[in-house]
């Protein structure tokens, strides 16, 4: 565990959502990439220091698994990644991508949390 042998990391739990275009394996696949990418970049994560991600899709997002495509495009065979369904509230954002990872930050980083395309709306202080 590399929190266990670096004293200078501390284990956090990072949100994030963002939106798809559609119901389709391209628009879910653009998505994610996109939410994926922003995570690590704005909290400086390399793979080594996620331990988990978990996924929750909105009822109208059917087409494909977004766990599948952060394994297969990221290569993360190494960390625990999971998805569900998000319980259905009438009005919800459509085409909605929630995220929770557990990871490993730097002590003294602030986590950054991001929240994309119209899932902006989910979160307005940030």
């Amino acid at each position: 565990m590399i929190g266990k042998t670096n004293p200078n990391l501390k284990l956090t739990a990072l949100r994030g959502a963002t939106t798809s275009k559609g119901d389709t394996d391209y628009f879910i696949k653009d998505a994610v990439i996109e939410l994926i990418e922003e995570l690590i970049t704005r909290n400086n994560l390399n793979q080594e220091n996620i331990i988990s991600i978990t996924f929750s899709v909105t009822k109208d997002l059917t087409s494909c698994f977004p766990a599948s495509i952060v394994r297969k495009y990221f290569n993360f065979d190494k960390i625990a990644l999971l998805d569900c369904q998000q319980m259905f509230v009438p009005n919800d954002i459509k085409f909605c991508i929630r995220l929770l990872a557990l990871v490993y930050l730097e002590s003294d980083k602030e986590s950054v949390h991001p929240y994309l395309n119209e899932s902006a709306k989910l979160r307005p202080d940030r």
